[in-house]
């Protein structure tokens, strides 16, 4: 019977394709609201088109509806391929890509229409909250149902990590989303005050703790090696890896609240623990990269693998520099400035956004019968596209965060401000230039992505590869 016989490719496809619509749809909103900040007028009078409506979408769209859609993708790829079986419950598998598409949707329409519950990343009211919590249930039955009924003993480390990444952001959600509503679309928080506060950077730093980080090093455990055809580096540092990043990240939040109204020993708590995390991430970061030894002359003909390994290189750049703003003294010239705004972007667009795109150019000829994409040339072109924007953004945002940060502290020798706040705008604004070419460059790529992946996939026959049956045990 087909049903046992072959693995169950049509929810990757369907995830596959959307995460690449939603990487367009995203990005570029990002350039849009990149663009009013150097023309404030450019929606002007359109109050669903305003910067303070779009710039909740630009976060939702470009880490849940793309990255979401391509660790939905990415997962029940690998989890399917390494335990040699057909995804569990495959109806609510499908459940789950009906489901995220249409709190995607529920997203797209709410946030413009000014309907927020104002928390970072968490945006979204109880309604959709709720619909939330039930994909991400039925997500967890089929990854862990599909563990579950393995036909090998062994469990890779890629499925760790995205198991913890399902039930760490779970419990996130529950938590932080706990609200009191008080009409269709509208709810207030559970919390008051400076423990709402904690609460929300807690949910805050841990959605990049492990929607953000845990789930694409799964990716990275899986495809690296893939597309390396070698084994990972060290099976034990990556076991070490996993165990020391799940227990760190979740004490990292409070970074977020230095000289605020929450407790000076739970902002010293943040703080060290962030430090910590710097250890696991770059045991990572050079499991990943190693990988590669015996294998580097790939790196000049295989542009999947230069997407692959440069993700990993900017997620040590961004884990070394994360670690860094969250001390005291360095946060105090850091926060509120547009270095947080690079600091972000080269791990979104350097880490996330590549490990996503290299992962999708391997599955995709995979998933409709081809032994490859269209054009590896129009990859090479992708590559050097989205690595100079990427380069582009986060150097023009780093320079502006340091001069920002310089401007809003220096005094007089009377103890005035040097500075008024309208000057350090006004200085910032060639920045925001060079972050729009930046920004618009990356968004250029995605289309010449989509270019190439629909030239690949149209007239294809989808196809589901026959289920792998492991080797005899020696």
């Amino acid at each position: 019977m087909q049903e046992q016989t072959t693995y169950n490719y049509k929810v990757v496809r369907q995830f596959a394709i959307m995460t690449l619509v939603w990487g367009i749809v995203g990005m570029l909103v990002g350039v849009i609201i990149a663009a009013q900040l150097l023309w404030p007028d450019l929606t002007y009078g359109v109050p669903w088109l305003s910067y303070g409506r779009l710039r909740p979408l630009h976060t939702n769209a470009v880490i849940f509806a793309f990255g979401g859609s391509a660790l939905f993708a990415t997962s029940y790829y690998a989890v399917q391929r390494t335990c040699h079986v057909r995804l569990f419950a495959g109806p609510l598998a499908a459940f789950t890509f009906w489901g995220w598409q249409l709190v995607i949707l529920l997203a797209a329409v709410t946030l413009p229409l000014g309907y927020t519950s104002g928390k970072e990343y968490a945006e979204l009211e109880w309604p959709i909250d709720i619909l939330i919590t039930l994909v991400w249930v039925s997500y967890a039955i089929v990854f862990f149902g599909t563990v579950a009924t393995r036909k090998v003993k062994h469990i890779y480390v890629a499925n760790w990590f995205f198991g913890g990444f399902i039930l760490t952001v779970a419990l996130l959600h529950l938590v932080n989303s706990a609200e009191i509503p008080v009409s269709m679309w509208k709810s207030y928080s559970a919390y008051a005050g400076v423990q709402d506060a904690m609460v929300q950077w807690w949910y805050g730093h841990n959605a990049v703790g492990f929607f953000l980080t845990a789930g694409f090093l799964g990716m990275m455990y899986y495809f690296v090696p893939k597309q390396a055809g070698r084994p990972v580096y060290s099976y034990r540092l990556s076991v070490v890896h996993f165990w020391a990043l799940i227990f760190t990240y979740m004490w990292a939040g409070p970074h977020h609240l230095h000289y605020t109204a929450l407790p000076d020993w739970a902002q010293s708590v943040g703080m060290v623990f962030s430090l910590i995390l710097l250890a696991p991430s770059w045991g990572g970061m050079i499991n990943g990269i190693m990988t590669l030894s015996g294998a580097w002359h790939k790196l000049r003909t295989d542009p999947i693998l230069k997407f692959l390994i440069t993700s990993l290189s900017f997620y040590g750049m961004s884990t070394f520099e994360g670690p860094m703003m969250s001390i005291k003294t360095v946060n105090s010239l850091s926060h509120y400035t547009d270095w947080t705004i690079g600091h972000v972007h080269s791990g979104a667009l350097g880490w996330v956004a590549m490990i996503s795109i290299g992962s999708l150019y391997y599955m995709i000829p995979r998933l409709f019968g081809k032994s490859e994409m269209h054009s590896i040339r129009l990859i090479t072109l992708h590559f050097w596209v989205a690595t100079i924007g990427v380069v582009l953004y986060i150097a023009a945002m780093w320079i502006a965060g340091v001069m920002q940060g310089l401007m809003w502290r220096a005094v007089n020798p009377d103890g005035t401000l040097t500075y008024s706040f309208v000057e350090s705008v006004k200085a910032t604004y060639p920045f925001y230039a060079i972050r729009l070419l930046g920004g618009t460059m990356f968004l250029g790529g995605m289309f010449i992505m989509a270019y190439n992946v629909w030239r690949t996939v149209v007239g294809a026959k989808a196809v589901d590869a026959p289920i792998m049956r492991p080797a005899a045990a020696h």
